[in-house]
């Protein structure tokens, strides 16, 4: 796993079944299914690995999950 880019987060995401981003308050979510999803706002730099787990763990979204979209 490495640190990817707001970008690249939100096209995994997509490929993972999630819908969005949307805005919502002060940061975007995606949802999927009842599942509201908060996502980092746009800012310099990538999503460090530390906050790529968090959300895959509030995602519900195994790292061999993620880590099989790199094939992709």
């Amino acid at each position: 796993m490495k640190a990817v880019s707001r970008r690249e987060l939100i096209r995994r995401l997509r490929m993972l079944g999630f819908t969005g981003p949307f805005v919502g308050g002060r940061h975007s979510f995606m949802g999927r299914g009842q599942l509201k999803l908060r996502i980092p706002n746009p800012h310099k730099g990538d999503i460090s690995i530390s906050l790529l787990k968090e959300i895959l763990r509030q995602a519900g979204i195994s790292e061999k999950e993620w880590n099989n979209k790199d094939k992709l």
